[in-house]
């Protein structure tokens, strides 16, 4: 099994999406073994974005996701960040592949909605910064038969 992170950030909490988005990666057969709404502050948001750091879009993208809250949740699964990063979509809404969260509900990529960790290492970092060890609910779902062979 693989933990990835998501992060449904200000534009999907603003405009009343959570459940719809939390919807589609537990229609993929994903397991949420963390979940949390809160309110971001600039160094977490920092830390989160560090790869960014001197970019010229870096200083929007603190302010961004610092200007609401956001949706955090850890997500498990064979092979959980490429089934999450499809789900997802390309970062441009625009090439994003119909059916996806981005295709089907984002215009620009400022406004992507959800933030996807990109590789094992990625997901592993990510989630110590936003995630206490004691956090995970490890559980079995009645459902897993009917989805993991």
């Amino acid at each position: 099994m693989e933990r990835t992170l998501i992060i449904l950030k200000p534009d999907a909490v603003q405009r009343g999406l959570v459940g719809e988005l939390i919807a589609r990666f537990e229609r993929r057969g994903l397991k949420i073994s963390a979940l949390k709404l809160l309110s971001v502050s600039p160094e977490l948001a920092r830390r989160h974005y560090a790869e960014h750091e001197g970019k010229p879009f870096f200083d929007g993208l603190i302010a961004y996701i610092i200007s609401s809250p956001v949706v955090v949740m850890a997500a498990d699964g064979p092979g959980a960040i490429g089934v999450v990063r499809n789900t997802v979509g390309s970062t441009r809404p625009a090439e994003a592949t119909p059916g996806s969260i981005r295709a089907d509900f984002g215009l620009m990529v400022g406004r992507n909605l959800v933030h996807a960790s990109d590789s094992p290492e990625s997901a592993a970092r990510e989630l110590a910064l936003w995630f206490a060890a004691g956090d995970f609910a490890e559980y079995v779902r009645a459902i897993d038969t009917w989805i993991l062979e």
